[in-house]
């Protein structure tokens, strides 16, 4: 006897006020994100890991606000649907039909940092150390929004927990009925998420790298989410053409382990006076 998967009939919206307006879980999931980084960056303070104040998280989360909105978008048309720029640039600014990659949102969150820390004379490692702690938080967030919203879906699967995605694009692309699929999105909460939220909050609370060797904790983050985005991919149904075999998430991820590398490497032997 087949299993009966669960069928995905979640709403986009908490509150929806026409067709296409309202609450989204989306806009929500990104709310919860910068209100926990800004939580964690005022504990960090009060706790006396670092010395930004009230003034500054305030200033620093503004700017990054910006740099993951912009990075987002623009690194999702640019890294996985150029030729859609090309057909219509205005795609750009129709951001209600969604469209964001996290590759895209961490370079913008870096332009962000680097113009904050020069503007404010602090060093930008120390900043990054930072912010990397508390990123996972918004992923994890973010992913959840991701199920909710039947997007990103998984590969095709019977396993037990497989969901059925009955809008997804992929399966109307194909021109079938939508099959069961594994919940990528869930795996990527966990893996992107929680895993490397409990990581860095491990590596800065129980150790002095943030201070002593400054853009070592950038280094592993780095690291740490190219081999997580990695496993998540293996259960992704890449959402664009492949590059050189891989999904479009696993090719840019060795570019961001490759960084990550380099950044501890350049830590470790250039630690803090």
């Amino acid at each position: 006897m087949p299993l009966a998967h669960w069928v995905h009939d979640w709403s986009p919206f908490l509150v929806r006020f026409s067709d296409n307006f309202g609450i989204r879980y989306y806009g929500l999931a990104y709310l919860m994100g910068f209100a926990a980084g800004v939580a964690l960056l005022w504990l960090y303070w009060k706790k006396g890991r670092s010395p930004h104040g009230p003034a500054a998280i305030s200033d620093l989360i503004t700017v990054i606000i910006v740099g993951v909105l912009v990075g987002g978008r623009l690194g999702y048309f640019l890294l996985y649907q150029f030729d859609s720029v090309l057909a219509d640039p205005l795609v750009l600014i129709r951001v209600w039909e969604g469209g964001m990659a996290s590759h895209g949102g961490l370079i913008g969150v870096v332009v962000a940092m680097a113009w904050w820390a020069r503007k404010q004379s602090v060093g930008f490692f120390s900043v990054a150390d930072l912010i990397v702690t508390t990123a996972p938080a918004g992923l994890l967030f973010g992913r959840f929004a991701n199920f909710i919203n039947g997007e990103l879906v998984g590969k095709a699967s019977n396993v037990a927990w497989a969901v059925i995605f009955p809008h997804n694009e992929i399966d109307r692309a194909l021109g079938q009925a939508a099959v069961p699929r594994h919940p990528s999105q869930l795996y990527a909460a966990a893996l992107e998420g929680l895993l490397m939220l409990a990581f860095m909050q491990w590596r800065f609370w129980r150790s002095d790298v943030a201070r002593t060797q400054p853009g070592r904790l950038s280094g592993e983050f780095l690291v740490a989410y190219a081999v997580v985005r990695t496993i998540s991919e293996v259960f992704r149904e890449p959402d664009a053409s492949l590059l050189l075999g891989l999904s479009r998430g696993t090719f840019y991820s060795l570019f961001l382990a490759a960084a990550g590398v380099v950044l501890i490497v350049r830590a470790v032997r250039r630690p803090a006076a």
